[in-house]
């Protein structure tokens, strides 16, 4: 079954067309990239799935479910999971009280907040699983607002996981990261469960293509390219797209050797 169907996703700010005519089909299990100069439409392809844009025109489906029109919570119930680009915490709740914050809803008593911790025995365990499996453990009574960037990014990523997901949108994941924790955040997203979906959005082109299987293009709201991470790497309109035409990068690399 298909993780994702765009069939004809538009967007519209008054006159202004964000997004047009776009079509994207995920296999369940596939990591795609969705890359593009800034302005592309990126993060608000990423906010139309999740449900917190709704499309102009077109149809949305989550595991073979129309939910074009679904809110955001009915979608997560579907399997789907974002991070966002902007960090999206309570700095005041330690690791692991975020992290039980994140599969409350999965209990059978999920409005129960007035109940001890050791009360939600599996919620627990949940949460301790995923936290190890993320290599939070040893830092999980930790406020989350003494944590490095690259640590808040880690339990944003892992709250979005300890849901069971079967599809995830990474905003941004590495946005403002040291190259240290690129690394570590990248061998993080490949050490994901094969059996979930993923669509990554990143400005770190590089890290994008390293981790996908398969690449979307936007630019100017509508898909420029699309196929392997070889393919888009030796595609002229998506260097032209980053780095200017032919004659200006050619030019540019004769300034740099000249610098040298």
């Amino acid at each position: 079954m298909r993780a994702l169907h765009l069939e004809s996703i538009s967007k519209n700010f008054g006159g202004f067309h964000v997004l047009m005519d776009i079509h994207i089909d995920l296999k369940g299990g596939e990591r795609l990239a969705v890359i593009g100069p800034n302005g592309a439409g990126k993060t608000t392809l990423i906010n139309i799935i999740s449900g917190v844009l709704k499309p102009t025109s077109g149809r949305i489906e989550l595991f073979g479910e129309d939910v074009t029109r679904l809110s955001p919570f009915l979608r997560a119930r579907t399997g789907l999971a974002r991070t966002f680009q902007i960090l999206s915490l309570f700095p005041n709740l330690t690791v692991l009280e975020s992290l039980l914050l994140s599969v409350m809803p999965l209990g059978s008593n999920q409005f129960s907040f007035l109940r001890p911790i050791k009360t939600h025995g599996h919620l627990y365990d949940t949460s301790e699983g995923v936290m190890k499996e993320m290599g939070l453990w040893e830092k999980r009574e930790m406020l989350v607002s003494n944590l490095s960037h690259g640590e808040q990014k880690l339990v944003e990523m892992a709250m979005s996981l300890s849901q069971t997901p079967k599809l995830m949108l990474l905003d941004e994941p590495m946005a403002g990261l040291s190259p240290a924790e690129t690394t570590h955040i990248s061998s993080t997203i490949r050490s994901l469960p094969q059996d979930v979906s993923l669509i990554i959005v990143e400005h770190n082109v590089d890290a994008a293509l390293d981790l996908a299987e398969r690449v979307v293009v936007l630019n100017q709201g509508m898909i420029l390219a699309e196929g392997s991470p070889d393919e888009i790497r030796n595609d002229s309109r998506v260097r032209e797209v980053y780095l200017g035409t032919e004659e200006s990068w050619k030019g540019w690399k004769d300034f740099r050797s000249k610098q040298d």
